[in-house]
């Protein structure tokens, strides 16, 4: 077994497990599916029988650890990527919708919502997107009125995973507007909460379940509640800096799928009496592919590493990781798909699915627009302090 200096042997044998599931399971059998909700379904239950949701919940709970690692859950989101896109985003999206649970949840809510997030038996999902608030959550106009023993929820989410194949959704909603992001406050209700609609699905460049969530006067217990009131955006932002760095792992994951079809292709693929793999334009394609992908793959095990040891600079790491791993994803699928020509163009190829698939990865859980400035506001607070 390959030793690293980021991961214990551990992580190691849960990289050898996944991969030769995804090997067996999606990579051999990668084919779009046209009933996207059902597969989604499927793949959810079929990762919880192989074990790997257990990594996005605790111990008690049913997890395979005291707490949640970023290491365990950047590879298994690295290696199910390389798979297909579906896989990677229903074990993300059980990490997304627990997570919150597991860190500020009560007892009662973690020994109901998280065992079977853990088993694959319920679907997780995250509500904080809205129209008028992406990169800016402290604008979101969700509001969660106290009456008496309950809250009444009103307002409409958009662009959520897993919307109407839920069993259980975290929301974001504003409890005090008046203390406008100090005034969020975080909830988990169930899939079948009487007021939660499912308004419209939302159909992507990359498939998977999505739509929009509209919450009318939906009536839920006090003991819904994450957290204190005015806790939401903390939580929010929590989460976030966990998942961040797992998205970058799953960019690794669709380079280096990208990167393996480019060398196979290159090397059976002749003209001029010759492979092209032999040409050296292809050669320096293969070459910057290769370094670039190693470049994002040590970020992104450096930030994994940060938040699991608790370093200080996890969240400028994860949002460096982010940044470039994301960005070089996109590159190097774009040279794959060069360097196989027309035929990478064809509707339902490996390439033509890949180049729709990586795409997304720049814009949620934080643009790359958004990683600069956190970045850059980092770099400035820690001069700020050493002054």
């Amino acid at each position: 077994m390959q030793s690293s200096p980021f991961f214990d042997p551990d992580h190691l044998e849960v990289r050898q497990r996944v991969r030769a599931w995804t090997e067996a399971n999606l990579v051999s059998n990668s084919a779009d599916e046209k009933d996207v909700e059902s597969a989604a379904r499927s793949l959810v239950k079929q990762l919880g029988n192989a074990g790997f949701t257990r990594c996005a919940v605790p111990k008690p709970y049913g997890g395979t650890r005291e707490y949640v690692h970023a290491r365990d859950l950047c590879i298994v989101r690295e290696e199910l990527a390389r798979g297909t896109a579906l896989a990677d985003t229903m074990f993300a999206m059980q990490a997304l919708g627990s997570y919150p649970i597991a860190i500020f949840g009560t007892e009662e809510q973690k020994k109901h919502y998280l065992p079977p997030i853990a088993t694959g038996t319920n679907i997780a999902a995250f509500a904080l997107t809205e129209r008028e608030a992406g990169s800016d959550v402290s604008a979101l106009q969700s509001r969660a009125v106290r009456r008496g023993k309950d809250y009444s929820l009103t307002g409409v989410k958009r662009f959520i995973s897993n919307a109407g194949i839920a069993n259980s959704y975290v929301v974001f909603a504003s409890t005090d507007p008046e203390k406008k992001s100090k005034g969020i406050s975080a909830f988990v209700l169930d899939g079948d909460t009487p007021g939660l609609l499912i308004k419209e699905k939302t159909e992507l460049l990359s498939p998977h379940p999505m739509g929009v969530v509209e919450f009318e006067n939906c009536v839920v217990s006090e003991d819904s509640l994450l957290g204190a009131e005015g806790q939401g955006l903390a939580i929010a932002f929590a989460t976030l800096d966990l998942l961040r760095c797992t998205v970058a792992a799953a960019a690794v994951g669709f380079g280096q799928r990208a990167l393996e079809e480019a060398i196979q292709y290159s090397r059976a693929r002749r003209q001029f009496g010759r492979p092209i793999a032999e040409f050296q334009a292809t050669e320096f394609k293969l070459a910057e592919m290769a370094t670039e992908l190693e470049a994002a793959r040590l970020l992104v095990y450096q930030a994994a590493w940060a938040h699991d040891c608790d370093d200080g600079d996890a969240k400028l790491k994860a949002s460096m990781a982010k940044f470039y791993a994301t960005e070089a994803a996109q590159r190097i699928v774009d040279q794959a798909l060069q360097i196989h020509g027309g035929s990478g163009l064809i509707a339902g190829s490996i390439m033509e699915r890949l180049y729709r698939d990586v795409r997304a990865l720049r814009i949620y859980e934080g643009t790359t627009e958004i990683q600069k400035l956190i970045i850059a506001r980092e770099l400035l607070r820690k001069a700020r302090i050493e002054d």
